[in-house]
């Protein structure tokens, strides 16, 4: 027979070997004599170094005075006590401890030694703190608090639970426009009421731009970021001592936003991805998992190193959280701990009865029986999952681990189990489950399939949806990184190729439009786009994306447009059309007031209506005010093109840098503001006539374009590559001595004469005296229906003034002088105030008068011309020139020198 000391020994050594915590024992003066080998390797310190009060160097030293005090206040107590404490780790990190100090007694009652366990809660302290302020939150709520009571709290358990932070709440109004109220108990009271009756449509700050855009606005470096100066939000942020904010838009079940979130932070900080995720879900089970691994591990070295006595052992395994179990060989129970009496509400001759399999779901007994009895039979190391009844009724999982402690023969003497509560995870994984089953469903309606890549191995993975979209065949191997490039269109390939490894070398998001080719060669569109997944070191670990199946937008889309170039192939139609029409209105309007009988506006009639039937260009010249685009109307109307448009331009009211846009047109984006493409007069008087007005002041680029069109019929819009061609007359009209601006290079010689190919001359208002009386009873008439008045006759002065009158400003000054007398005049006899005309009488009587030559004899007439033109040179305009000379409108001179056939050319040279 073995030695029974030794096997006792070995056997509380193998059970404090699973105890999950840090164990330790010490004298009854508190000084600790043995530390197990799970305390020594997290602190980082040897057995000597630890032993007596060697150990309180691992402890933080916020918390050792608290700690050593509490300790040696239990040694003089004699009773078992609890106190939290952080406790270093060999990397030099403090995570929170329970230390559990229980004494034992001799015989006597006297303590004869400590026993003790340091237990993890770093995890357990943070979850149920997160769990508290929910609970809190959520009692507040039950019991009527008021909403700034209970957004308050909600942002001190924030805060609370993330160090350094501080949390605001804001409310937006009903409306929707403007922030109603600002919570935020840790921030400034100067800062904090800024806010409210902010707009939300206006630029004030990240939470304003969150709840505008209903999404999460990050501002990691407040101070770097100056897209925030327009209103002085960084500004005020920065004088307060905040550098970083998140602000998140608190969203109603409709879609209406409520107010906003933000964390702040006193340095620059961005959010992790796990920042990022539900904090109170994933936390949570986060912490499940860790401290069931942490506790099975210590659980298993606890239960190898313990070899004092059972009595010490129910000590320490009294202390554990979990449910733990001794089985005897014959399966029959012989321990449970306190943690197991107080969740099942049994005693301890209850638990060794048949009442205690009572407590396990009958349906779970009944599926686990023969996997328990073979797993025992065999004598090796098992697990399963039931379900426990609490005492309150509640059927609980746990997780059961059996470890069997074996003799120096092998065999099994008893069976520790420990039972670990995962119900929480379970429901987690239950609640994962669901979401990854509606994700695949909203991926199939949405047409949308997933994928990802690890950046180390190359291996790709894909969702069911994103294998339907590529008509993934049964055999094929899709972890390839190159299988879904190879499914893209071969025109589309290298591009995304280059484009994602290029994302892949600057750790940016992958953006990209392509066409897949689906099951049978079937090509579908889709949009791509992709996210860099970095560590903790910023390192670039894995790409995941997602792909939009868009084949029916791109398809709409197209049909869209077809659709709308006809619309606007249509519309252009229809623009030309009408105006065609408001021409053909103005050209009857227009045309009536083209009135006289004296023998020059015969002879141009005359010539109107020789050249109007022919396709002829038509320079018409004379004086501002002699109605030489009524001449070019009067050619239209009586052409070939009279039912096709009358495009006037006047070209001196036209700014330079609009010229050619106005003339040719432009395609979209051709300059700044080209929004759309847009048809110039050319273009629009396709089959028409198009009257140049002031043609002389085009510059000479626009010449050079005018030129191409008189001899080709052809043109480009602006920014545009493709010629277009035109079936359109050219009439001309200027008040310019074209003839001049040839001499002076402001004209070019080549496009006088394309233009010049059928010449009129307007005769000023001066040579058509006899047409004065017409043009003044025309007037009278006109105006006076306008304005609601009658006149009887015409006062016979008023009749000679006009006569006598060198009209410098030809039937448009005329019809100026009339306007103004019929608003003036008392009664119904037209009259004129003699006052008006009398200045430029006066000037005309006192200047140089060139005599009208009479019965073909002009020599007086050409004598005074030609000495004028000496004395300046042969300029005709200007202050100097020969006009000002002779106080008469540079264009009647121009006129008579034409008439004259003087050469302005000869004075030049001499």
């Amino acid at each position: 027979m073995g030695n029974p000391v030794k096997t006792s020994e070995d056997q509380l050594w193998a059970i404090i070997d699973t105890i999950p915590a840090l164990a330790w024992s010490a004298r009854p003066d508190g000084a600790a004599e043995f530390f197990n080998r799970r305390w020594l390797d997290y602190a980082g310190i040897s057995i000597e170094e630890a032993r007596d009060w060697g150990w309180t160097t691992a402890v933080h030293p916020d918390d050792l005075s608290r700690l050593t005090d509490y300790w040696r206040s239990i040694l003089d107590s004699r009773e078992a006590g609890e106190i939290e404490a952080r406790l270093r780790r060999y990397d030099g990190e403090y995570r929170s401890f329970l230390f559990r100090a229980t004494p034992s007694f001799d015989n006597e009652g006297r303590v004869i030694k400590w026993f003790g366990t340091n237990i993890d809660v770093e995890d357990r302290k943070l979850a149920e703190y997160l769990l508290a302020g929910e609970n809190l939150v959520l009692e507040m709520t039950a019991k009527g608090s008021s909403l700034e009571s209970i957004l308050e709290a909600l942002c001190r358990v924030v805060e609370q639970s993330a160090s350094g932070c501080c949390c605001s709440i804001m409310l937006i109004d009903p409306s929707g426009s403007k922030v109603q109220q600002a919570i935020a108990p840790s921030l400034p009271s100067s800062y904090r009421d800024r806010f409210p009756g902010t707009p939300v449509d206006r630029e004030g700050g990240p939470c304003t731009l969150a709840a505008r855009r209903k999404t999460q606005v990050v501002v990691s470096d407040v101070a770097a970021d100056r897209q925030w100066d327009a209103y002085g939000w960084r500004v005020a942020t920065l004088a307060h001592g905040l550098k970083a904010c998140w602000s998140t838009a608190i969203m109603a079940s409709n879609g209406l936003v409520l107010g906003t979130f933000a964390i702040y932070w006193r340095e620059p900080h961005r959010p992790t991805e796990q920042d990022k995720r539900n904090i109170q879900q994933m936390t949570h089970l986060a912490a499940i998992v860790m401290e069931r691994k942490r506790n099975e591990a210590a659980l298993t070295r606890a239960l190898e190193e313990i070899a004092k006595s059972e009595a010490e052992l129910r000590i320490i395994v009294d202390a554990i959280p979990q449910l733990i179990v001794v089985i005897g060989t014959d399966g029959n129970l012989q321990y449970a701990n306190q943690a197991l009496l107080e969740y099942t509400g049994l005693t301890r001759e209850e638990v060794g009865s048949e009442k205690f399999r009572e407590a396990f779901r009958p349906e779970d007994s009944e599926r686990l029986r023969g996997q328990r009895d073979a797993a025992i039979s065999r004598g090796i190391s098992f697990e399963y999952e039931r379900r426990v009844r609490r005492r309150d009724g509640q059927y609980r999982w746990f997780l059961a681990q059996y470890k069997p402690l074996l003799d120096e023969r092998g065999e099994v003497i008893r069976w520790y189990a420990t039972g670990t509560d995962i119900d929480d995870r379970k429901q987690a994984e239950e609640k994962l489950r669901r979401s990854e089953w509606n994700l695949l469903e909203a991926q199939r309606l949405g047409h949308t399939g997933s994928w990802s890549v690890d950046i180390a191995s190359g291996a790709a993975t894909a969702s069911p949806e994103m294998l339907r979209l590529v008509g993934f065949k049964s055999g094929e191997d899709y972890s390839r990184n190159d299988y879904l490039i190879n499914k893209m269109h071969p025109e589309d390939r290298e591009r995304v190729r280059d484009l994602f490894v290029e994302s892949v070398s600057k750790r940016v998001d992958f953006e990209a439009h392509h066409r897949m080719l689906g099951d049978g060669g079937a090509i579908r569109y889709v949009h791509s786009i992709g996210h860099p997944v970095l560590n903790e070191a910023g390192n670039l670990i894995e790409f995941v994306g997602a792909v939009l199946d868009t084949t029916e937008q791109v398809r709409a889309r197209i049909a869209l447009e077809n659709a709308l170039a006809e619309v606007k192939l249509l519309r252009d139609q229809l623009y030309k059309e009408n105006l065609a029409l408001r021409d053909e209105v103005d050209r009857v309007s227009m045309f009536e007031e083209i009135l006289g009988t004296s023998q020059a506006l015969r002879a141009v009639v005359s010539r109107v209506v020789k050249v109007a039937p022919t396709d002829s260009t038509v320079l018409i010249t004379g004086e501002t005010g002699t109605g030489k685009e009524l001449i070019a109307r009067a050619i239209h109307k009586r052409s070939t093109r009279s039912q096709r448009g009358f495009v006037s331009v006047n070209c001196a009211a036209l700014a330079p840098s609009l010229i050619s846009s106005e003339l040719f047109g432009h395609e979209k984006g051709a300059f700044t503001g080209a929004t759309q493409r847009k048809l110039g007069r050319f273009e629009l008087a396709n089959g028409g006539t198009i009257f140049l007005d002031e043609v002389g002041e085009l510059p000479a680029d626009i010449q050079v374009a005018l030129l191409r069109v008189l001899q080709e019929r052809e043109f480009e819009r602006v920014g545009g590559t493709q010629s277009i061609q035109v079936d359109v007359r050219v009439v001309a009209a200027t008040n310019r001595d074209l003839e001049t601006a040839i001499a002076d290079g402001t004209f070019r010689e080549d496009l006088f004469y394309r233009l010049n190919v059928f010449p009129i001359q307007m005769p000023p208002l001066r040579e058509r005296k006899d047409d004065i009386l017409a043009l003044l009873e025309y007037f009278v008439q006109r105006f006076g229906r306008k304005l609601g008045r009658t006149f009887s006759k015409i006062d016979k002065r008023t009749v000679e003034l006009f006569r006598s009158y060198d009209w410098p400003g030809n039937v448009r000054e005329l019809q100026n002088v009339v306007e103004r007398s019929v608003i003036v005049s008392p009664d119904d006899v037209f009259c004129v105030d003699e006052a008006w005309l009398s200045t430029d009488v006066a000037k005309t009587q006192s200047a140089q008068r060139i005599p009208e030559s009479t019965n073909g004899d002009s020599g007086r007439e050409r004598q005074i011309i030609e000495a004028v033109l000496a004395e300046s040179g042969g300029r005709v305009y200007g202050t100097n020139g020969a006009a000002a000379k002779l106080r008469i409108p540079p264009s009647t001179l121009d006129s008579k020198i034409k008439k004259l056939k003087i050469r302005k050319s000869h004075f030049k040279l001499n």
